[in-house]
């Protein structure tokens, strides 16, 4: 039996990496470099779902194949759930992580509530009319500095709730079970697995 092609609408790599190890084996699981989409694909919609969809319809459009596209958000709540869906690009269009880190911490410097959650929004495109949507949040807090090395993004800043440790401070198996992308690619595989 021939393995399903199916797109994953970013081309970063701990994201890849995180979600292909979730996926398994089933699909011929392609990145855009792997079906040369090497533009940067539009995001400007004015939530998670729309700039999901957007980025999925655009590889559809675009390149033809089935697609599925995440948009996540961090959102905190004493910045009144910024910086949300200006995640990737909170500290300038540069997209930096560690300038995101940086504003993120000096804006909270003084902040009582250092809760937060991440959350993500997968869009699945199979075509047109066949449109579906899976979300995880993970809730936690923004930690005072930066702990620990693995991960990506805003991982070492992101303690999750009912845990010491930050996101960058887990395995990726542990970061699977607790996050937010974690679990709505579990609701992804789970809808595929029925396919």
């Amino acid at each position: 039996m021939q393995k399903k092609k199916l797109v994953m609408a970013t081309a970063n790599a701990g994201k890849i990496r995180e979600i292909k190890a979730q996926l398994g084996e089933q699909y011929d699981f392609l990145s855009l470099p792997d079906i040369g989409c090497l533009e940067d694909i539009p995001e400007e919609q004015d939530s998670l779902q729309g700039n999901a969809l957007q980025k999925a319809q655009y590889v559809w459009d675009h390149y033809g194949y089935p697609c599925f596209s995440e948009d996540t958000g961090l959102e905190v709540a004493a910045l009144n759930g910024a910086p949300g869906v200006y995640t990737a690009r909170y500290a300038g269009p540069q997209k930096n992580p560690d300038d995101n880190m940086d504003l993120l911490l000096k804006e909270l410097a003084q902040a009582q509530d250092r809760s937060a959650q991440f959350r993500t929004v997968i869009c699945l495109y199979l075509g047109p009319d066949d449109i579906h949507y899976f979300e995880g949040i993970a809730p936690g807090k923004i930690a005072p500095q930066r702990l620990g090395e693995k991960g990506f993004g805003y991982d070492p800043i992101f303690v999750p709730q009912g845990h010491e440790r930050s996101f960058a401070q887990m395995t990726l198996a542990e970061k699977q079970e607790l996050s937010h992308r974690g679990q709505a690619v579990r609701q992804l595989s789970q809808f595929l697995a029925q396919l």
